[in-house]
């Protein structure tokens, strides 16, 4: 009798760690110095969440997510789109600011200007933000 319950809490407890290692979720991007979800079904019901770290035990408990970004005070751009096999479709500059707007391998997207974004990149004078599909709210 004790052995049949010593292997029904192997048995649990191994199905427990499957589990959690198959999960799919996981972030779009490694948390920089601030991780943001944008969690509703539209634009217009948006709600932004931002943490300073646990980012991915957060985006666990989260539903409708529809778009992530992140924050670091410096990031080497062209190694960031390597690493995501991104590709900048078109840049906009603006007085503060330079945005580039890409193609890459993340999980969300939305169409610009006739084009399927899901990577925007905000270059300014104190850090770069990146975030799929796009950064939501003022940047």
């Amino acid at each position: 009798m004790r052995a049949l319950k010593l292997g029904a809490i192997i048995v649990i407890a191994a199905a427990v760690c499957a589990a959690v290692v198959s999960l799919p979720k996981k972030t779009a991007f490694e948390c920089g110095d601030t991780y943001t979800f944008y969690v509703g079904r539209t634009s217009s019901d948006c709600k932004i969440i931002t943490v300073d770290d646990n980012a991915e035990l957060l985006y666990l408990t989260l539903k409708d997510v529809c778009g992530e970004a992140t924050t670091f005070s410096s990031l080497n751009v062209e190694a960031f789109l390597k690493d995501v096999n991104g590709e900048v479709l078109f840049k906009e500059e603006l007085s503060d600011s330079v945005n580039y707007y890409c193609s890459a391998d993340l999980p969300y997207s939305v169409e610009l200007y006739g084009m399927e974004i899901n990577l925007h990149i905000c270059v300014k004078e104190d850090g770069v933000t990146v975030a799929s599909p796009i950064i939501f709210g003022g940047y």
